[in-house]
């Protein structure tokens, strides 16, 4: 265990040691903890929360019991839309809010702690990002189901577990009306152009 790679900002050794102990019997395969913050009271705290950031996810760290038992609340990456922190006179406050607007923070930080929080945070939530844009696109496709205009290029291809089916819905046998929805559809979320819009609006049409 090499506790010198989270003693960078001054943490408290014996807190980070304790936390590391039992965090590393909580992490999944391939998860690292990549840095700890530690709570520092004005008055003598010898159990003090901290916060613990891996690979995957945030975990909020508190002791209970006069430091006996430990209180876990852990967040994924992929579920956290922001994080941001707070400075004080005293310390910084750390706070983040999920995608479904839950939120959860903690105070009396080291400021040198908290930005270290608050970068690494920003760097992952870039990543996360994009990685919840693919999943709408995904989401989108599916719902879509793949329109083919006279067999052309699908203008969203099949998802792969339905790509086996083949069940490509052609202009002939599709009500244009709900063609037209579908493709108006697509076009508000980006997923064709307007000018694709147009021009397969119009083939649509010269069928009604």
């Amino acid at each position: 265990m090499n506790l010198k790679k989270f003693l960078n900002e001054e943490q408290d050794p014996q807190a980070v040691e304790k936390l590391l102990g039992r965090i590393n019997s909580l992490l999944t395969s391939q998860e690292t903890v990549e840095y700890i913050a530690v709570q520092k009271k004005p008055l003598l705290n010898l159990s003090p929360d901290c916060i613990a950031l891996t690979n995957r996810r945030i975990i909020f760290c508190r002791p209970k019991n006069f430091g006996l038992s430990m209180d876990f609340q852990d967040y994924s990456w992929v579920d956290i839309a922001d994080c941001h922190i707070k400075e004080g006179i005293v310390g910084a406050t750390f706070m983040m809010k999920t995608t479904r607007n839950f939120t959860n923070m903690m105070d009396y930080l080291p400021k040198n702690q908290a930005r270290k929080l608050y970068q690494f945070a920003q760097e992952v939530e870039e990543r996360m990002r994009g990685v919840r844009r693919e999943k709408n696109l995904e989401t989108l496709r599916a719902s879509a189901g793949g329109v083919t205009v006279n067999n052309a290029t699908p203008i969203i291809t099949q998802p792969q577990q339905f790509q086996q089916e083949k069940k490509t819905l052609l202009i002939e046998n599709e009500d244009p009306f709900e063609l037209l929805q579908k493709l108006k559809g697509l076009k508000e979320n980006g997923i064709i152009s307007p000018e694709e819009f147009e021009e397969k609006k119009n083939e649509i049409l010269s069928r009604v």
